[in-house]
């Protein structure tokens, strides 16, 4: 092999070691920085990059994409409640060489710089509320805690989209307490609900008893009425007959006895039937109906009042 094979040889091998360590690749969304003896040089961007073989380094790479921080936080409320809340943090860094220099080089473990403040801003604010606020005024924790991070995380480079509560978790204990405190009060909800209801059913049963009493008086003082009406016709009836109205009477109400008790026997299902009766009873009920009939007549025909003639006073003999 001739000398000039060998030292082309050796360039060859020389520049494969050069390209093969010098050049390097920046994915989307990440800026490399470059280094030159310890000190920094410069900040790749994303694609192919070229830095010198042996004297630079690449010291780090910083992404822009969002990332998400769980931090989960023990607290003490203001009823001595121990509550755990899970605080989730959204952030990036800025694309400016200056925000990327410092979230490099400044923050040596971000992570833990921002569950420090995160932990320092929700013990200080949920101590002074009720374990019942809490629940109630978690956008006002979050929004606590996003307001401390970007004040404290904008000097590192880094921007804080949004702070987020994603929960709430009491003591096992408590929570099992304001679960029954919760279905106590639904339960008493509901039986003040079934106790109106209960009212209103009882209201509306006894307007339709009134009524229905009302509508069966005015049923049978009808049906009364029609009696006395029908006695009264039968009693004229036998009248213009030539028969005198208490044996009218008599006979009426004998002929409604015996239909009394004929209807009686034909909806009974016994074979002997015991029935008061005496003829007196008799006479005396035809006597009260006779009465009651001419009470009635007089009643619908009224007899003019008779005058009374006017006695002249007597004069004492003189």
């Amino acid at each position: 092999m001739t000398p000039m094979l060998i030292f082309a040889a050796i360039v060859g091998v020389v520049v494969l070691f050069l390209l093969a360590t010098g050049l390097f690749t920046v994915n989307q969304q990440t800026r490399a920085i470059v280094e030159r003896f310890g000190k920094y040089h410069a900040i790749a961007p994303p694609g192919l990059n070229f830095k010198v073989p042996i004297i630079d380094r690449i010291s780090g790479r910083v992404t822009h994409r969002v990332r998400e921080l769980e931090i989960k936080v023990e607290s003490k409320t203001k009823d001595d409640v121990f509550v755990d809340l899970l605080i989730a943090v959204q952030f990036y860094v800025q694309e400016s060489d200056d925000s990327v220099l410092a979230a490099h080089y400044k923050l040596m473990n971000p992570h833990q710089q921002i569950s420090s403040y995160v932990f320092d801003t929700v013990r200080a604010l949920v101590p002074d509320m009720l374990v019942d606020h809490v629940f109630s005024e978690k956008e006002k924790i979050a929004q606590a805690v996003k307001e401390r991070l970007e004040d404290t995380m904008q000097q590192f480079g880094y921007t804080i989209i949004q702070s987020l509560v994603n929960d709430i978790q009491p003591d096992a204990k408590v929570k099992a307490a304001m679960n029954q405190v919760n279905a106590s009060a639904r339960m008493k909800e509901a039986a003040k609900n079934e106790a109106e209801a209960q009212k209103i059913r009882t209201i509306a049963e006894a307007e339709a008893e009134a009524r229905a009493k009302e509508l069966q008086g005015v049923g049978i003082a009808r049906q009364r009425l029609a009696i006395a009406n029908g006695l009264k016709e039968s009693v004229e009836a036998c009248a213009e007959a030539g028969i005198s109205p208490e044996e009218a009477t008599k006979m009426v109400l004998l002929t409604q006895h015996y239909d009394t008790v004929t209807s009686v026997g034909a909806h009974s299902k016994s074979t002997i039937m015991m029935i008061p009766y005496t003829p007196d009873g008799m006479s005396q009920v035809g006597d009260q109906i006779t009465q009651a009939l001419l009470v009635t007549n007089e009643a619908e025909n009224p007899q003019p009042a008779r005058r009374e003639p006017q006695r002249r006073p007597v004069e004492p003999p003189g």
